[in-house]
């Protein structure tokens, strides 16, 4: 017998924490009583309903994308924009993305039905690497690449400042250009080209080729595929290592 929230979170409506707090508010009724209770276990048979509509665990998928520049990580656009949605098959319209990448950028999405999933994935205290090649004008200096690590301050969509982070790890550097291996474990909107625009270089190019364990590895530009069971485990099994050293180094102080 599952705990309620979990029971919420199978149906890939929301994370275990989300339904904790739709449980509080009230919205959670199983069969045709209202649960405000956190330690709830739903029976075989219960009958659960958020927000009077029934819902029912659905079988979890996880697919890798390989956005192409020029299209938006929304399911729509108040613009008329291009969203991705335009161009993954339509059977797989009912997926969401994990995290995104702005209109120009190109390069891995993984999507999912699996609520909880997306939240562990990015969560800011868990701390998932996604990393990206970058390109951009100018000669990259290792002063510059310091300054990344140790942090940069950056205006986010709000106007709030925030500090940003980033390892970098240069490819190929020259005079009028630099190709440059960048590692996130953040989630501020635009951070790199943020970035790399306060330290004065204009971003050309920018593709992330890695989240967490999945690559770009046998997909082309547009391509939709598959995450094979053996590499889901293997992802979710990296994720519980980065909680579990999470957890230890909070412990510790």
């Amino acid at each position: 017998m599952p705990r309620l929230n979990k029971y919420i979170a199978s149906t890939g409506i929301c994370s275990r924490r989300k339904a904790d707090e739709l449980i509080l508010a009230g919205r959670v009724r199983v069969n045709d009583k209202k649960i405000e209770e956190l330690g709830f276990y739903v029976r075989e048979k219960d009958r659960v309903y958020v927000d009077d509509k029934l819902v029912k665990p659905q079988k979890l998928e996880y697919y890798k994308f390989y956005k192409p520049a020029g299209y938006i990580t929304t399911t729509e656009d108040e613009k008329g924009r291009k969203t991705i949605y335009d161009i993954i098959p339509p059977e797989l319209g009912h997926l969401k993305p994990v995290g995104r990448l702005d209109k120009d950028s190109t390069g891995l999405i993984i999507l999912t039905n699996d609520g909880e999933f997306i939240n562990e994935m990015t969560h800011p205290s868990i701390k998932v690497p996604k990393v990206y090649i970058v390109t951009i004008k100018g000669k990259f200096t290792p002063n510059d690449a310091e300054k990344m690590l140790h942090g940069i301050e950056i205006d986010t969509d709000t106007g709030e400042k925030k500090i940003a982070y980033a390892e970098t790890l240069p490819i190929e550097i020259s005079p009028k250009s630099s190709q440059i291996q960048v590692v996130l474990y953040q989630g501020i909107n635009r951070q790199i080209r943020r970035m790399f625009a306060k330290l004065g270089y204009e971003v050309e190019h920018l593709k992330r080729i890695q989240h967490a364990t999945v690559t770009l590895e046998g997909l082309k530009k547009g391509q939709v595929k598959a995450i094979k069971p053996k590499q889901v485990k293997e992802l979710k099994a990296y994720i519980a290592k980065i909680k579990r050293e999470y957890a230890k180094n909070c412990n510790n102080g």
